[in-house]
């Protein structure tokens, strides 16, 4: 198995030449102090972090998975060592308020630091993603009492946040829950139901865990307006804060899944569990899609860390594997064979893992700017449009990244043919474990249909106007015109065919539900070539990375363009069939 690498210098290239992070930061009050020496400092001490703590948990963790006993769950005690070392050393509130102890680092920053715990161990990063995404949305939706006894134990580790929202008959169809809250009558409530897939509902790495539950209220609407958030802990606090009695709530079983073992996926009981109410009767979903799609753009990470992490193997098995000679001619004539990275067709797999995890970090990085843009904005109409802008990539990332990144854990296990389907290798634990990127916080499915339905429909195509025009500035700039040319076309057939989606969606009650996976694969497209237009014009300029590097840019972006307009053109011809075919067999038939 290769050992963890993090990519500094893409880091780099990406912060300085391509989106000047550095001006960014510099532009906002919030982020007055942070600069590219501090920003360097802080990726390097993540690097050896992660490489040296995090990374050797993997394979660990898959041997060893979570243990349920009676209401309790262990993890191996090498996590425990290690979540330990994380908090201490304060990584857990990289981006959280000051105010409660947090560093206050720019989103922008934390996103490269977060990519690299998923390329490392995505069961160890759950933890904290779900307690980070909690944060936020806790410090902008609870009240200040709350917030004085709850959060700065959050944000340092010393407590840990979960979410709790799906039942075993209401998983997308959250409106159907039957979880309840009854006042107590000294402002808290009563608790009662089961969630399923709680991740970090129960384990042995803090003192105290705080769960986010949504219920509904007696005699609350129906559908999604009735449901409400309480703050559930697993402990009460005591007078001083600290960790006190029990509540009334047990963790009944674990889940055995395909893969992130060492990730503990509970079943929670809530018995009459005391709670606390966070934002008013019948917002709940409106105050947890705060943390929701916090976690949605993390499982967009996800995929980008596994298909980084294959990349990184694969290329060095590519290496050393020998079989065969190639094409042209022996290349390693002293030797009975030539290394397999001379083959085109291995050569057409590591480019694939190449282009698309390259063009994953770009896009996660240029989704965070608009959220550092929404939050820190100097004026609102800055803020407004840099909402709805990370409110259409958000959606994007989710799906998008995470079907890239787990078609790439399984490229990169094609390049090590037989080997990769082995354990010692451990590319077959990164198909495992990343599988799941396009399951929770949202089926991917569902996901592209809040983009198409939701965020360009519902929008009448604004938002997806919005993006084309800093796409188009870009296209201006670039020195490279026939790769802007092809950009361009695909501007073009991207905004056509979104036209056609919003001009058509009201007749058509199926268009949406039909077409939306094979937009979101259109509108990503797009996205990636974008990105490659962004780097390869940063390249063509020269770079402290080397010529190398720079050459390297510029031929990824015309590979990556050049086999990516025919494919939009077909992604544009399939949505138009909508649910033609789909809606006509009848159920019967499919068993």
């Amino acid at each position: 198995m290769t050992d963890f690498r993090a990519p500094l210098n893409d880091y780099s290239f990406l912060m300085r030449d391509v989106f000047d992070l550095p001006a960014l930061w510099s532009s906002m009050e919030a982020f007055k102090e942070v600069d590219a020496p501090l920003a360097d400092a802080v990726l390097e001490e993540a690097s050896k972090m992660v490489g040296g703590t995090i990374a050797p948990l993997r394979r660990i963790g898959d041997q060893n998975p979570a243990k349920h006993s009676g209401s309790d769950v262990t993890l191996p005690a090498e996590y425990v060592s290690a979540y330990q070392q994380f908090i201490e050393a304060g990584w857990m509130g990289l981006t959280s308020d000051p105010a409660y102890g947090g560093q206050g680092m720019p989103r922008t920053l934390s996103i490269m630091f977060e990519e690299m715990i998923w390329s490392a161990d995505p069961a160890f990063m759950l933890i904290p993603t779900l307690n980070i995404g909690a944060i936020k949305m806790f410090t902008q939706h609870g009240s200040d009492t709350l917030k004085d006894i709850y959060l700065e134990k959050m944000i340092s580790g010393e407590w840990v946040g979960t979410m709790c929202l799906t039942e075993s008959h209401a998983g997308s169809d959250l409106g159907i829950m039957t979880t309840k809250a009854v006042e107590n009558g000294d402002g808290s409530y009563a608790v009662s139901g089961t969630k399923i897939f709680i991740t970090g509902g129960e384990h042995n790495l803090t003192d105290n865990i705080v769960h986010f539950v949504l219920a509904k209220l007696p005699g609350a609407a129906e559908g999604t307006k009735g449901i409400s958030l309480f703050l559930v802990p697993k402990f009460l606090p005591d007078g001083d804060g600290k960790v006190g009695e029990r509540n009334k709530l047990n963790c009944g079983s674990i889940e055995h899944k395909m893969g992130i073992n060492a990730s503990s996926t509970c079943v929670m009981n809530f018995d009459g569990a005391k709670g606390w109410m966070i934002g008013e009767p019948g917002k709940g979903l409106k105050c947890m899609f705060a943390m929701m799609n916090d976690e949605r753009l993390a499982m967009g990470l996800q995929g980008l860390g596994a298909m980084a992490a294959g990349l990184r193997s694969a290329a060095d098995y590519a290496n050393d594997r020998v079989q065969g000679r190639a094409p042209t001619g022996a290349k390693n004539p002293e030797g009975r064979a030539d290394p397999i990275i001379v083959h085109p067709e291995v050569r057409r797999m590591l480019m694939d893992l190449k282009m698309n995890s390259e063009a994953s970090r770009a896009l996660a990085i240029y989704a965070s700017i608009w959220l550092d843009k929404a939050k820190f904005g100097d004026d609102a109409d800055t803020r407004k449009h840099a909402q709805g802008l990370a409110d259409l990539l958000t959606p994007l990332c989710k799906a998008y990244m995470s079907d890239i990144g787990f078609e790439g854990t399984v490229t990169a296990q094609q390049v090590f043919g037989g080997h990769g389907y082995v354990q010692e290798w451990g590319m077959e634990q990164w198909v495992r474990d990343t599988r799941i990127a396009q399951i929770y916080e949202g089926a991917n499915g569902i996901i592209s249909m809040d983009l198409l339905g939701r965020k360009t429909v519902g929008s009448g195509g604004a938002l997806v106007k919005d993006l084309a025009a800093d796409i188009q500035s870009s296209i201006d700039e670039a020195a490279d015109s026939e790769l802007a040319a092809m950009v361009q076309t695909a501007v073009d057939i991207v905004l056509e065919t979104t036209d056609w989606a919003v001009e058509n969606a009201a007749s058509d009650p199926d268009l949406i539900s039909a077409a939306a996976v094979r937009y979101q694969r259109m509108l990503g497209d797009l996205c990636f070539g974008f990105m490659w237009l962004k780097m390869a014009t940063a390249a063509s300029k020269g770079t402290e990375q080397g010529e190398m590097f720079d050459k390297t840019k510029q031929i990824c972006a015309h590979t990556y363009m050049n086999r990516t307009v025919a494919g939009l053109c077909e992604h544009a011809r399939v949505i138009r069939l909508s649910a033609k075919g789909l809606m006509d067999v009848d159920a019967e038939m499919f068993g």
